[in-house]
């Protein structure tokens, strides 16, 4: 006999629903009302496609909860009500999208003074990107007919959630031809200029942030489009428009205007980062040999860009001698006065990044301004600053390894060469990186025996010197390298080759991992082999020497795989051989143990059945 079970548990929500007088809350209130709603529950779906259930949802998006409810369950029904209208049921899409009603009920939430309530605004800006998203003709008509849509969006820019909703409106829109008239209105009514008034001194840190952070997006996002789509007739207006000679002026002058500000700089400086932005191949291996913040661009930096930026390369190098005004800092390792700052480090990066655009007329300027004096002084006066360090020797190392610009057809003209060259002089003559590196260096050592901690930029120095060295044996400008080198005065000369010999080439071997610095025996079973390997020959120090020098070289070959892995295979096949030794032990140990416990037994039962036979006999 088999008892009857039913394995359908049916939900409490069906139980409310047959209720005539059941309330949102009530259905609400319960535990699994999402999971139903998205199960496509029919009886839950038809009650939340009512109108008033609908337009009580809305309004529990964008209106405050009442201040004296508890705060645990104050964004309760806010919360829920975003989950259910963004639970992409088909049919509540088509409601909200399709009545205009309930998208002015919705879009009434932009009308709010600014601030906007960060979490509403969060529910706000979801609920509206999933119909930008499933409804983009419908949403998108609905929002040109708001004139005051983009000045909405610009009044609280400062709101990360409306931020968000920004870009969801050029990201979710697939269609090109949709997503182009998108652009295009957004182009006319004047996103861009309107985003790059916003980084002003005048206006709070919130809103610079958030405009940066979008004109930063769109720039990513309409790169990605173009590499995408690379047939496309229409270019991307909003890309063009940033890209512009007069809006980078325009960027530059508020930044720099009577006061300085340095959120401000910092947003516009990520902007001028981001326009300057060249993208790493994606093929497997490249990141490996490509020098720490060096890449290789797939297409070209506009020129506008440089010749805005050139023209204020000045007023840079004024913030690198003159930054905003910060207050002393107290750290474990002493008192910095000024500290180094945001704007001082995010202007080096800006440096580096104009450097590896390796334009002549940019160089130029830097080395008229000293730049890169200014920005090496600041490398050994802040020793414990390896942000600023990392910069400072990518700089360098740009320097070093930047070919010769070539014309169109290949050939490389003085008119072309002179800016590389001058400034890769002025690196060794007026920098005098040399003698700068080798007093640095002294200046530890005497300091570590007098029982002093290391600098903390050392191990930059160590990579610096070594890109030296690499330059003045392959690089790109090694003639003219070794040429200045000789043209030191011969006491550094010979103390930088007594230093390459000794100092560095004693800190490359300490600093390089000996893989396999010993024999490495295989079991006699596996072909007898035998193999030896040792990595400090004069062949593997000499490759050892490229490899840390390869902050200013891509070409690195990559290691022999016995000298790479030869330690881990011997010491896995040592270790696979101890445990299978371990284990045919035991398992011998316990046949052996087996086969006494069994004698043992067989022994005790013929004694007590010869005993039980004796008494047998004997009664």
């Amino acid at each position: 006999m088999f008892w009857k079970f039913d394995l359908h548990s049916s939900s409490h929500i069906d139980t409310l629903l047959e209720r005539e007088d059941v309330t949102l809350k009530e259905l609400m209130d319960e535990e699994d009302v999402l999971q139903e709603c998205k199960a496509q529950n029919r009886k839950l779906i038809e009650f939340l496609l009512k109108s008033e259930c609908l337009e009580d949802l809305v309004s529990f998006i964008i209106e405050e909860p009442p201040q004296d409810m508890d705060e645990k369950i104050r964004y309760k029904y806010p919360n829920i009500s975003c989950e259910l209208l963004t639970s992409d049921v088909s049919q509540i899409n088509d409601r909200l999208g399709e009545e205009e009603s309930l998208l002015m009920k919705l879009y009434s939430f932009l009308l709010n003074e600014s601030p906007l309530n960060p979490l509403l605004a969060s529910f706000f800006s979801k609920v509206l990107s999933i119909l930008i998203s499933r409804k983009p003709e419908q949403i998108v008509d609905f929002l040109k007919k708001k004139h005051d849509f983009v000045d909405l969006i610009i009044k609280h820019i400062g709101t990360s959630a409306i931020m968000d909703l920004l870009l969801r409106l050029l990201t979710c829109i697939e269609p090109p031809q949709p997503r182009q008239e998108v652009l295009n209105w957004l182009n006319e009514e004047r996103i861009i200029q309107r985003l790059v008034e916003i980084v002003h001194p005048s206006q709070d840190e919130d809103r610079h942030s958030n405009a940066s952070q979008s004109l930063c997006e769109i720039i990513r996002l309409s790169r990605d489009q173009m590499l995408q789509i690379q047939n496309s007739s229409e270019p991307d207006p909003l890309l063009a428009t940033l890209e512009k000679q007069e809006i980078i002026e325009q960027l530059l002058s508020n930044i720099f205007h009577k006061e300085k500000n340095e959120s401000a700089i910092v947003s516009a400086i990520q902007i001028l980062l981001t326009l300057l932005e060249t993208r790493r191949p994606t093929f497997e291996g490249h990141i490996e040999i490509c020098p720490p913040g060096m890449s290789h661009s797939t297409y070209s930096v506009n020129k506008s860009v440089l010749e805005a930026i050139k023209a204020r390369l000045a007023s840079f190098h004024e913030l690198l001698l003159e930054p905003p005004k910060k207050s002393v800092m107290k750290t474990t390792w002493g008192v910095l006065d000024p500290p180094v700052g945001n704007t001082r480090l995010n202007v080096i990066r800006l440096i580096s990044s104009l450097l590896q655009t390796n334009t002549n007329n940019v160089n130029l300027e830097l080395m008229e301004l000293n730049s890169i004096g200014v920005i090496l002084d600041m490398f050994f006066k802040y020793t414990w600053n390896n942000f600023l360090h990392t910069q400072v020797e990518i700089c360098i190392a740009l320097i070093l390894a930047s070919p010769l610009e070539s014309t169109e057809n290949g050939t490389i003209t003085d008119q072309d060469s002179i800016g590389d060259s001058l400034l890769l002089k002025h690196l060794f003559l007026k920098c005098q990186l040399v003698e700068r590196v080798l007093e640095a260096w002294e200046m530890n050592e005497k300091k570590q025996a007098e029982g002093g901690r290391r600098h903390g930029y050392m191990g930059h120095l160590t990579r610096i010197a070594n890109c030296i060295v690499h330059s003045t044996d392959k690089g790109p400008n090694s003639a003219l390298v070794q040429q200045l080198i000789k043209e030191l005065p011969d006491d550094v000369r010979e103390r930088w080759e007594t230093f390459c010999t000794n100092s560095l080439g004693e800190t490359n071997k300490r600093n390089t991992v000996d893989l396999v610095g010993f024999d490495i025996l295989f079991p006699s079973h596996v072909s007898g082999i035998q193999l030896q390997c040792s990595l400090f020959s004069h062949h593997a120090s000499h490759r050892m020497s490229a490899n840390l020098s390869s902050s200013c070289t891509v070409e690195l070959a990559p290691p022999c795989f016995l000298c790479k892995y030869g330690c881990l295979i011997g010491t896995l096949i040592w270790f696979c051989k101890g445990v299978w030794s371990w284990i045919v032990k035991s398992v011998l140990n316990l046949l052996k143990f087996s086969r006494e416990s069994t004698a043992m037994q067989d022994s005790h039962k013929n004694n007590e059945f010869m005993g039980f036979s004796d008494i047998c006999n004997g009664y």
